[in-house]
């Protein structure tokens, strides 16, 4: 995820644009034969779905750019819908395992930065090498919020839950409304990743729960 930004029509729920960096080689399972996989995939999520021409790169990056525009809710079928058709991509799998063309990418509308001196060389990729590493590495914590908090953690148009988990790098999950732990008016939290990840999202979701008291 690189880019996030909300439009507000001023009814319902906003409209909001993701844009996500995918893999040049992987996009053909993307679109498809004749953009056949790309149209399946608009019409299942509802999400508007584009993909930069090859000859278009963001600053900096050397792969290309897929937008996804609509409400959370398509956003996120698409993005599941994304993500299912690149875990079955064998090139995505080389690419996940290949060093990175770039290090703590910076951009801030004057330029492309990989740190305090400029442009820098690849770095060695520090992802797990194989399935069983990240299932290692991966775990997850649920915890119980109070249902007239959850609006805190989502924000307008989902922007809260986003920005936690491109901040934290780890998945969150929330239970659907009206679906509460047994025995509460909670709704279940449940936070996914690496235990750094999982921590940092905690934190950052106790802080917007403490901001009401302010």
């Amino acid at each position: 995820l690189i880019q996030f930004y909300a439009e507000d029509e001023g009814q319902g729920d906003p409209v909001s644009k993701i844009r996500l960096v995918a893999p040049n080689s992987c996009c053909g399972g993307i679109i498809g034969k004749g953009g056949a996989i790309i149209r399946s995939l608009i019409e299942d999520s509802r999400a508007d779905i584009k993909i930069s021409p090859q000859d278009f790169y963001f600053p900096g990056l050397h792969d290309r750019l897929v937008t996804v525009t609509g409400i959370l809710g398509e956003q996120l079928r698409a993005i599941e819908l994304i993500l299912l058709k690149l875990v079955n991509d064998s090139y995505y799998q080389q690419s996940v395992l290949a060093p990175f063309p770039y290090a703590a990418l910076m951009y801030n509308g004057g330029g492309v930065h990989y740190g305090p001196n400029g442009f820098g060389p690849k770095y060695p990729s520090n992802r797990p090498h194989n399935k069983a590493s990240i299932l290692r590495l991966t775990s997850s914590v649920s915890i119980g919020v109070p249902d007239e908090n959850i609006g805190l953690i989502v924000g307008r148009g989902g922007r809260n839950i986003l920005e936690i988990s491109q901040l934290s790098g780890a998945r969150i999950k929330i239970s659907d409304r009206g679906d509460f732990i047994p025995g509460t008016s909670n709704r279940k939290v449940t936070i996914i990743g690496s235990q750094r990840a999982i921590r940092a999202a905690e934190s950052m979701i106790s802080q917007k729960i403490a901001s009401v008291g302010e």
